[in-house]
């Protein structure tokens, strides 16, 4: 029997492989190959980092004790982003910070696409209370990173002023929020 979901836009339940919703013929959206590929491109050298780095074990601090974070981000791409003060954050949290830096170097994320990532099992692990305080703790600009994320996009294939707007700020894509998606695709020369 094949696998069920509910439609996006009525909430009818249709087969996982259906294109369009028989009820209401909304076409369902799919994670796009793009997306696939930047996942991979993504967490590749994520994966291979995390095996280069000391664990939260490889260390003398419990998870209430605090760590003083030394700025180790300089990134060109993103210039944008300014350390806060960050001794008050525990072990767990300053390492949720280096991950988010690690992360936003490499390419550009909304702060719920970064928080998702942090701690999600597939990403890092790291309790979504510390991966929170982590990406709330550093002073990104979330313009800057749609812009980032939709020149990438533009990069791999064509997408319409409104469609690069869809896809930046999907919840199945890269959570931006709707002004931040507009931002990024009018910066990223989607749209005229």
């Amino acid at each position: 029997m094949a696998k069920l979901i509910n439609c996006k836009d009525c909430g009818n339940q249709i087969s996982k492989n259906a294109d369009f919703c028989p009820l209401c013929g909304a076409k369902r959206k799919r994670p796009s190959v793009i997306l696939w590929l930047l996942v991979l491109l993504i967490g590749i050298p994520i994966l291979i980092n995390a095996f280069n780095t000391p664990s939260d074990n490889d260390n003398n601090y419990s998870d209430n004790e605090t760590a003083a974070v030394t700025p180790i981000f300089n990134d060109t791409n993103s210039e944008s982003l300014v350390e806060k003060e960050t001794s008050n954050l525990t072990r767990p949290q300053a390492n949720a910070v280096r991950s988010a830096k690690q992360y936003i170097s490499i390419s550009g994320f909304s702060k719920q696409g970064l928080i998702d990532q942090l701690s999600s099992s597939y990403g890092e692990g790291y309790d979504v209370n510390d991966a929170t305080v982590a990406v709330d703790s550093l002073n990104i600009d979330w313009n800057e990173q749609a812009t980032r994320s939709g020149k990438a996009y533009l990069d791999m294939t064509g997408f319409s002023c409104d469609g690069l707007i869809d896809q930046l700020s999907s919840s199945a894509g890269d959570k931006y929020t709707v002004s931040e998606s507009t931002y990024g695709a009018k910066q990223a020369g989607a749209c005229s």
